[in-house]
């Protein structure tokens, strides 16, 4: 009996616990407008616009687009990335080349040109923007982690 007792005791500590953190979490997004209510939008930030390449976090991870995108029109009938970073656009653009990974179709067969279901870049590829992190976090790249504890170290 005292065993439930205590483990309904902590149960309630941790639920409310987690109401505070989820009300303090909903209040740094949603300032003091009600969760019934629409708050004023945030104001658009400038997107960032260099050519310096951001480093990648993961293995796999699309890279970000570091210059502006701005009036970019990429639909059905063009593709303004392509005018920069297609193979026959590199040299002259001096743009990195899209990956070849672009060229396969979805059965692994490379085509000649960049495959439908890789024509429409800003679905993996996204522009970056100077912003405050909404939501603080304490994530650490695995190349961060390896540096940290030595190749081959157990954590």
């Amino acid at each position: 009996m005292a065993h439930n007792l205590r483990l309904l005791a902590a149960a309630a500590i941790v639920a409310v616990l987690s109401t505070v953190v989820m009300a303090q979490t909903f209040s740094a997004l949603r300032g003091s407008t009600p969760l019934g209510q629409e708050g004023p939008p945030p104001p658009i930030t400038p997107e960032q616009n260099t050519s310096v390449r951001e480093p990648r976090n993961y293995p796999e991870q699309p890279p970000v687009i570091p210059h502006s995108t701005e009036g970019y029109e990429v639909s059905i009938h063009a593709n303004k990335c392509l005018s920069c970073h297609a193979r026959t656009r590199i040299h002259e653009s001096q743009a990195p080349m899209v990956s070849i990974t672009h060229f396969a179709d979805r059965d692994g067969q490379f085509l000649a040109s960049i495959s439908p279901r890789r024509y429409f870049c800003t679905q993996c590829h996204v522009p970056q923007h100077n912003v405050r992190t909404p939501v603080e976090n304490d994530f650490v790249d695995i190349d961060s982690i390896l540096k940290q504890n030595g190749p081959g170290s157990p954590r």
